[in-house]
């Protein structure tokens, strides 16, 4: 029978979606599942929830500060807080849409390529000069970003995914569905993993 996917929705925006991204596919590996990375903007989100950014939140702010480069150190990820932060990350995902859809075997490599150009190199991935550097850095064509962020198929599959996202109860990045349930948070790897392990509890 079958085993399903790792669902794993996230916006290149969140900090605690690039965590989990180091993590997440050496966890599928090691169960023997695949994973369906599926980009998304958290502005819808923030909309269902009566929402804002993290660091825009009273207290909560505050502590996320202290908390994300925390979880960085405590994973051994590199991480440099960027400025400005958050941003708007559409283009990046846009392009990943693009690739998961032409080039598959480029999209992961591009999804790894932002999340460290921003969280790591404090380079403004909203910015096409930049994207366009990256996908230069990567040997994608150079009319690459240009094509794929201005394909209104490829925006409605972005608004698509951001839909599918809420339909599937998504409060928050990164958010990852595993034989349909749902987990939360960098910081719940350890149960996912603990359900890839037993089957369920």
């Amino acid at each position: 029978m079958p085993v399903s996917p790792i669902t794993f929705f996230f916006d290149f925006s969140s900090p605690y979606a690039y965590l989990a991204s180091t993590q997440i596919e050496a966890i599928a590996a090691q169960h023997l599942r695949d994973i369906e990375w599926v980009p998304m903007l958290l502005g819808p989100v923030f909309q269902a929830t009566g929402s804002k950014p993290l660091v825009d939140q009273p207290l909560k702010g505050d502590y996320a500060r202290i908390d994300i480069p925390r979880s960085a150190r405590y994973l051994s990820v590199p991480y440099v807080h960027p400025d400005p932060f958050p941003l708007a990350t559409y283009q990046a995902a846009r392009v990943l849409i693009g690739l998961q859809r032409e080039h598959p075997a480029q999209a992961v490599p591009w999804l790894h390529r932002c999340f460290a150009a921003y969280f790591t190199h404090n380079r403004n991935i909203a910015e096409l000069p930049v994207l366009d550097a990256l996908a230069a850095e990567q040997g994608l064509p150079a009319d690459t970003v240009a094509r794929y962020t201005n394909d209104p198929t490829i925006k409605a599959q972005l608004k698509a995914n951001c839909d599918r996202a809420l339909e599937e109860g998504m409060c928050g990045a990164p958010f990852m569905l595993v034989d349909e349930q749902p987990f939360w948070g960098v910081d719940r790897l350890p149960q996912l993993e603990r359900w890839l392990q037993t089957g369920g509890f």
